[in-house]
């Protein structure tokens, strides 16, 4: 007999994320083209046609119709709709208008990213976030994206993960510009974000008054590796800047020291947003590292720990379901709706994907019993895609993708998550099945 223990509510959205550069192909206007080009790809991969959507997008929409999904995130890629500095492609906006309209028409709610890692290469030949007109360079872009989708979106992320996209370009070295260590220079791109972000809700608001807005943010949980100060205090600064530097601009707080004295306050930005998308992956242990080598910056991935697919030089990082209400408590003092919007693992085989599909909804599940405002689950990702600096290395899809001849495969992953979709719940056997990590 089918039991249910817990059911979703009925206008719970399920979906999956995508974003334009790791899906659309073609995208060789944009900075990370050529960081491409300039060899910075550890796996030695190119994205090329990546998943072919900017040709065909429609096959994997009627892939999210079998699934049931009822949503969609997708981002629009600025460097088409602007490929030189003020000058605007019409054949852009009729190509994304047509993938807007076929997603309208199999019921997905589409919600729209302006921002996902990648922009022009001339703003990028501007400063990027460092330059002064950051903002009103993306105020433009985000009126003339409302002005072109308007009558087909209401729902708009501006930034997908400005904590990581500063971080990993101006701290760690691995995004564009490959900057390492400068954490005044991260600041000041991540305030320069959130200053893009106050100028273009405002935009959308006055464009379309029935706008949506929001951002997302990757969250990770910071676990000090001993029980001693120094542990606890490195992994409290991390937690402090990575995780939760977007919650004090966005409730109009200063940085904690000190931070504060290095990050421009951004008082435009506080209360200006209108849900939270939370990006929740991992875990990652944190260690001081005095006198001996112990990873960059001390965080660490032990080996005993539930894991996904390696990267090429380092482990991903630790597959952790109770990152989602870490998450969903953090940001909860906003008083917004909040949607999981990135969640999976690298999987090729589809060995601890079911695992963490399960117990991450289980745990979404559990917040929204105790009465937490969570509206939507986006899996990570609907088939594989070309993945940043580890190219084609990292698997992440509810399908498998073939990149020469673009042939998809489901994996096991994809009928769990269609069966938990039609149910609205997850099946008791399933829970008992998934109980345990494989290798626990």
């Amino acid at each position: 007999m089918l039991t249910i223990p817990a059911s979703f509510p009925d206008n719970f959205l399920w979906g999956v994320s995508t974003s334009s550069h790791q899906f659309e192909g073609g995208n060789t206007l944009n900075q990370w083209h050529d960081w491409e080009s300039a060899g910075h790809i550890r796996s030695g991969h190119a994205c090329g046609d990546a998943c072919d959507w900017w040709q065909n997008a429609e096959r994997d929409l009627e892939l999210c119709s079998q699934l049931g999904l009822n949503a969609l995130r997708i981002s629009i890629e600025w460097s088409r709709m602007e490929p030189s500095y003020g000058h605007w492609s019409d054949s852009a906006v009729v190509r994304y208008r047509e993938i807007l309209r076929e997603a309208r028409r199999r019921g997905l709610r589409v919600f729209v990213s302006l921002h996902h890692f990648t922009h022009p290469r001339w703003f990028e030949a501007r400063g990027g976030f460092l330059d002064a007109q950051a903002p009103e360079l993306f105020r433009h872009y985000a009126k003339r994206a409302v002005r072109s989708f308007g009558d087909l979106v209401t729902d708009w992320v501006t930034f997908n993960e400005p904590n990581v996209y500063a971080a990993f370009g101006y701290l760690f070295g691995e995004f564009p510009p490959g900057r390492l260590n400068e954490l005044n220079s991260t600041l000041s791109v991540f305030s320069g974000m959130m200053r893009a972000h106050a100028a273009a809700y405002d935009v959308l608001h006055r464009e379309q008054p029935e706008a949506n807005v929001g951002l997302a943010v990757n969250y990770v949980v910071f676990e000090p590796a001993r029980d001693n100060i120094l542990d606890r205090q490195l992994a409290s600064a991390y937690d402090t800047l990575f995780n939760r530097a977007t919650l004090s601009y966005l409730q109009g707080t200063p940085l904690p020291l000190p931070f504060a004295m290095m990050a421009a306050p951004v008082p435009e930005c506080a209360g200006k947003i209108d849900f939270v998308g939370l990006n929740v992956y991992n875990r990652l242990h944190v260690r001081a590292p005095l006198g001996e080598k112990f990873g960059p910056g001390g965080l660490h991935v032990p080996r005993n720990v539930p894991q996904g697919d390696r990267g090429v030089a380092a482990p991903y990082g630790e597959a952790y379901p109770k990152v989602v209400s870490a998450a969903v408590e953090a940001y909860a003092p906003l008083g917004r709706p909040m949607y999981v919007m990135e969640n999976g693992v690298p999987d090729r085989t589809d060995r601890i994907r079911p695992w963490l599909l399960v117990n991450s909804l289980r745990e979404l599940r559990r917040m929204w019993q105790l009465g937490y405002d969570v509206r939507g689950y986006f899996h990570w990702s609907l088939v594989d895609n070309f993945e940043w600096s580890e190219g084609w290395h990292l698997r992440f899809g509810l399908y498998a993708l073939d990149e020469l001849t673009q042939q998809r495969t489901a994996r096991p992953s994809a009928e769990i998550y269609r069966q938990i979709i039609a149910d609205k719940g997850i099946r008791r056997e399933t829970l008992e099945q998934w109980e345990k990590a494989p290798g626990e």
